[in-house]
C-alpha cells in the first residue's frame, strides 16, 4: 500500500511542477509571449508567411500549431527530413543530424521563406548548431526568428555551434521556457535518474498562447483572423475550404 500511496503522489507531483512552470511563464514572459503574437499578426497582416521548426522532441510543439482546430491556418511547419520526429530509425539520426554544420542554410535556401516572414524556432538547449544557424541564416535572409528556448542552458551548458553562441543570441524576440537543465521535473529515492519531463507541456502552452494573441491582434485590427473548425464538427469542412482557399499563397502544409 505505501508503494501505491507513492506512485499516486507522483502524479499529483508531476502535474504541480507543470502547473508551476506554466505559471512562471506566464508572469515572467507574457510579455514577450504577447509581443510574438503580435509579430505574426503584423505578417499575416502584411501578407507574410509563418513557420514554425523544432527538432526532435521540439518539433512536437511546432507540429502543434500546423493544421489545428482553433488555430491559424497559415502556420506552417519547416520540416528538416530527419529531424522532425522519432519516427526516423535509427532514432538517434536526429540528434547527429542537429549537430551538423552547414544543414541550415540548405534548408532555407530550398524553402518557401523570404524577408518579411516570421520562423518561430523552438530548441529547448538551444546549443546545437541546427537552431542556431537557422536562426543566423533567417535574420540574414531579412526573416525575423521568434526563439523558444530554456535560457538556463546556455548559463550552464556550452554551445555546440562554432560560434560558441546560443539559439537565444540570434532571434529577434526570446521566449524562455523556464525549463531547468536536463528537462525532468521529478527525483525519487531508489531511481537513479530524474524523470517526467515538461518541456513539450510547456513549449507547447507557449505557442498556442502566442497564435491566441495573433489572432486576437488581428481581429481588434479588423482583419478576420484565418482560423480553422474542427473537421468533426458539422461546417467544419466547409469552413476549412474556404479558409485555405483565401489564403492559398500563405498554406505549404497541403502541397
Amino acid at each position: 500500500m505505501a508503494d501505491s500511496d507513492r506512485s499516486d503522489r507522483l502524479a499529483g507531483r508531476y502535474f504541480d511542477a507543470a502547473i508551476d512552470l506554466l505559471q512562471q511563464v506566464r508572469d515572467e514572459e507574457g510579455e514577450r509571449i504577447a509581443a510574438a503574437g503580435r509579430l505574426i499578426a503584423d505578417t499575416v497582416a502584411a501578407g507574410g508567411r509563418v513557420f514554425s521548426f523544432g527538432a526532435g522532441h521540439s518539433s512536437l510543439p511546432a507540429q502543434d500549431t500546423v493544421y489545428r482546430a482553433g488555430g491559424l491556418a497559415v502556420m506552417n511547419l519547416l520540416s528538416v527530413p530527419g529531424v522532425v520526429g522519432v519516427d526516423v530509425r535509427p532514432a538517434t539520426l536526429g540528434s547527429a543530424l542537429e549537430r551538423v554544420d552547414g544543414l541550415a542554410a540548405a534548408v532555407l535556401d530550398t524553402s518557401p521563406l523570404r524577408a518579411g516572414d516570421v520562423l518561430v524556432i523552438i530548441s529547448l538547449s538551444g546549443r546545437n548548431a541546427l537552431p542556431v544557424e537557422m536562426a543566423m541564416n533567417a535574420r540574414a535572409l531579412g526573416i525575423k526568428v521568434v526563439g523558444v528556448t530554456s535560457v538556463a542552458y546556455a548559463e550552464t551548458t556550452k554551445s555546440r555551434h562554432v560560434s560558441g553562441g546560443f539559439l537565444k543570441d540570434h532571434c529577434d524576440l526570446v521566449l524562455d521556457s523556464r525549463i531547468p537543465v536536463g528537462d525532468a521535473e521529478l527525483t525519487l529515492p531508489g531511481i537513479d535518474a530524474p524523470f517526467a519531463p515538461a518541456s513539450t507541456v510547456v513549449t507547447s502552452a507557449i505557442m498556442q498562447a502566442m497564435v491566441a494573441t495573433a489572432a486576437g491582434t488581428l481581429a481588434e485590427r479588423g482583419i478576420d483572423p484565418p482560423l480553422l473548425r474542427s473537421g468533426n464538427v458539422d461546417g467544419g469542412h466547409d469552413w476549412n475550404a474556404r479558409v485555405m482557399s483565401e489564403y492559398a499563397d500563405r498554406i505549404f502544409y497541403r502541397e
